[in-house]
């Protein structure tokens, strides 16, 4: 029992700290499956999401699925502090210490000297009464100095590339709507703005290369939600897309390579995105784009003043198009519970800075834009 205790400790104790050094400390994804954070993240969203799914407001819903992303970091965290602790009460079980007045020495004596051990609370009540008990003593009073300010230094880290973020996805909604969508994007910027567009899409480029790269590093990210209902990173990533998609099929004159290189990178953010999650990629049922829906955004192009290709050529590129990246971002949608954007928005539909608390919503008057953007 002693060597049993001895090597299980070792192994927990060895495997906890590898686990954490490739989530907080390696800049990198980690393919391997096999991991503690791996299965922390699989047994606790199945069950939360699925509870959230039995929530039958859109509102009430969405609040408890925004608790998840800050909530299980710190379930990580303590999940983490809890097999270190384990994990070195092992050894200490197996090389000896010694209880004040002769006390039980039993693995949950030995729990009780590692945790005032890993805290560094020094009550001194228990001692180790071996060398190598002293050994493991101090070393586990380092490792959990050095693990806690890690922990200190890892949440301004994922709360910076949080707020980064989500000030490009605030930025959209005056640009595209609320919720964000891609003929909302090019009505409003028309072909009178066609400089306007290839800005953004430029700037939207920047923008999905360090969501891969954030997002890649920190998967957890991925589980913290907008401020506002309407808006996710997901729907603001699959409005670029279609939009790059809808401009590369002969909506609108924009110059291609901007336009290819942001679809190039916001589709390479979400296939890669899709594979840290295992989320095999899947066709929307029922279809986002079917015959009728594209024959109203062409008709809403077209009136905007959009310059267009004929229709049939528009529909047969922008098929090959959406095949690239619709399966992908469909699948993070059905597993993180966030809806895909539509491809334009209702009639009546309102951005959120036209609502309030007190007001149902702004009309557009006098030198104020209309929903189009056009101030016409």
């Amino acid at each position: 029992m002693v060597l049993v205790a001895a090597a299980g400790g070792t192994l927990l104790i060895l495997t906890t700290l590898w686990d954490a050094f490739e989530t907080i400390v390696l800049p990198r994804r980690v393919a391997r499956q096999v991991r503690l954070t791996v299965a922390f993240y699989r047994l606790t969203w199945r069950p939360w999401s699925a509870a959230a799914c039995r929530l039958a407001g859109g509102r009430l819903r969405e609040t408890l699925l925004s608790y998840y992303g800050s909530l299980s970091l710190i379930l990580l965290l303590a999940t983490w502090s809890a097999a270190l602790i384990a994990g070195f009460a092992g050894l200490l079980w197996a090389f000896g210490f010694a209880p004040p007045g002769g006390g039980s020495t039993s693995f949950g004596t030995a729990l009780y000297l590692s945790g005032t051990n890993f805290f560094t609370l020094g009550l001194g009540d228990i001692q180790p009464e071996t060398r190598a008990g002293r050994a493991v003593t101090v070393a586990e009073v380092g490792i959990g100095l050095a693990f806690l300010a890690l922990v200190v230094s890892y949440l301004p880290v994922l709360y910076q590339a949080f707020s980064r973020r989500e000030v490009n996805v605030s930025l959209l909604d005056a640009r595209a709507g609320s919720p964000p969508s891609a003929g909302e994007l090019l009505r409003r910027y028309n072909g009178d703005s066609a400089g306007s567009l290839e800005r953004i899409m430029r700037d939207w480029e920047g923008w999905a290369a360090e969501l891969l790269e954030t997002h890649l590093s920190h998967p957890v990210l991925a589980f913290y939600r907008s401020q506002h209902e309407r808006q996710s990173w997901l729907a603001a990533l699959t409005t670029i897309l279609d939009a790059s998609a809808l401009v590369l099929a002969g909506a609108g004159k924009v110059p291609d390579q901007p336009v290819r290189l942001t679809f190039a990178m916001a589709r390479h953010a979400a296939v890669d995105l899709a594979q840290v999650f295992v989320t095999a990629p899947a066709e929307p049922e029922p279809p986002r784009l079917d015959r009728e829906t594209f024959r109203r955004l062409y008709a809403l192009l077209a009136g905007a003043g959009v310059p267009l290709d004929p229709d049939d050529v528009v529909a047969a590129r922008l098929a090959e198009l959406r095949a690239l990246y619709e399966p992908y971002v469909n699948a993070l949608a059905n597993y993180l519970l966030m809806p895909l954007p539509p491809w334009f928005p209702p009639a009546d539909a309102l951005d959120a800075w036209q609502t309030s608390a007190w007001e149902r919503g702004l009309k557009p008057g006098p030198g104020r834009q209309d929903r189009a953007g056009t101030g016409r």
